[in-house]
């Protein structure tokens, strides 16, 4: 291995370290409590090293919303793959994306709450977002109903999803009752 390669693979490496580190303080402790000053602190590295790699914590909130992009569709296709039938498909993304979220807070806040300095439904998109919605997508554009666009039901569809998961964890709906939504909103939006 040449000089150059391990260089280079000595800053993917401590680039991977700086966002599993944000990602772990993020949801230990919110994102309020990562700083470069403190990831610096638990990475030791320093400050300097830390904008080498991203100029500031918009960028490591859009580095974490990449990985956590990535990590959604998988969780999605994973989900989808045992189903069998649209209805089951269509139950299992709801299931997968919403328990995501759930489990994921401050991941699912860098994804779609906080300015990570990405662009969604555009050109420039990076490839783990428009990978995310295609997860979407597979399965919502089968039952998107005649006449309907099946990228714009998945949109919407994912705005439900989006709606659920935040106002679940905001507290303003009962826990209760998050399976029944989930049946509700696969039976009304869905062409089954």
């Amino acid at each position: 291995m040449s000089v150059q390669e391990r260089k280079q693979r000595e800053r993917a490496d401590r680039e991977r370290l700086i966002v599993a580190t944000a990602r772990e303080l993020a949801e230990q402790q919110g994102w309020d409590a990562v700083t470069t000053r403190r990831l610096a602190e638990r990475i030791e590295y320093s400050q300097p090293v830390l904008y080498s790699h991203f100029r500031g914590k918009r960028e490591i909130i859009g580095a974490v919303a990449l990985e956590g992009a990535a990590e959604m569709a998988a969780a999605v296709r994973a989900a989808v793959s045992v189903a069998d039938g649209p209805r089951a498909r269509v139950t299992a993304l709801a299931r997968a994306y919403l328990d995501f979220a759930e489990r994921n807070p401050a991941l699912y806040d860098a994804m779609f709450q906080l300015d990570g300095g990405l662009v969604f439904a555009d050109e420039e998109t990076p490839e783990p977002l428009k990978d995310a919605f295609a997860a979407l997508l597979e399965s919502l554009g089968e039952v998107a109903g005649d006449g309907v666009h099946p990228g714009m039901f998945t949109e919407v569809f994912w705005a439900s999803l989006h709606g659920l998961a935040t106002l679940t964890r905001a507290g303003r709906l009962p826990p209760g009752d998050a399976e029944r939504r989930t049946e509700l909103l696969v039976d009304r939006l869905a062409v089954l």
